[in-house]
């Protein structure tokens, strides 16, 4: 925590940086995560998403391919670079670099690795808001950046 005058705010220590991959199988299944957060004591949705260079030195798309394996399985043909922006910018010195994932195929069974406890969730497209919203009536917390990759998947 980093405290200026009356301002507090998390620095992140080693990495600044993070990734959200954006992902739907050729199918049509929008690919999120779904999984315990401590700081709000609740399940959350996202889209898969992780630290750049937690594992070593590694540009922000190889922390992209490697977060989208981990916690879903599936690899890409092809992950596209879209934009970065700060996560929480009154909270937190994080930064998110967003990707898009096409020519998704499985190859794994995903769930994260050590430590993480992940289900992954494959949504229709066509029905993915009326899931969302039955998920947040049963308490669960959806991340609004959900929205923002819906929008990139459907453009």
């Amino acid at each position: 925590m980093v405290r200026e005058g009356h301002w507090e705010y998390c620095e992140r220590v080693g990495q600044t940086g993070a990734v959200m991959i954006f992902a739907c199988t050729p199918e049509g299944n929008v690919l999120l995560v779904e999984e315990f957060r401590p700081p709000i004591a609740s399940l959350s949705i996202c889209f898969p998403a992780g630290l750049s260079g937690d594992s070593g030195p590694e540009s922000d798309k190889a922390a992209a391919e490697r977060e989208l394996l981990e916690e879903t399985g599936y690899r890409a043909e092809e992950i596209e670079y879209l934009f970065t922006g700060p996560s929480s910018p009154g909270l937190s010195s994080e930064t998110v670099s967003f990707y898009i994932a096409r020519g998704l195929r499985r190859v794994a069974s995903g769930g994260g690795v050590e430590n993480e406890r992940i289900t992954v969730r494959e949504v229709p497209m066509e029905s993915i808001e009326e899931w969302l919203l039955a998920r947040m009536a049963e308490g669960v917390a959806v991340d609004p950046r959900v929205y923002t990759g819906l929008y990139f998947l459907r453009k």
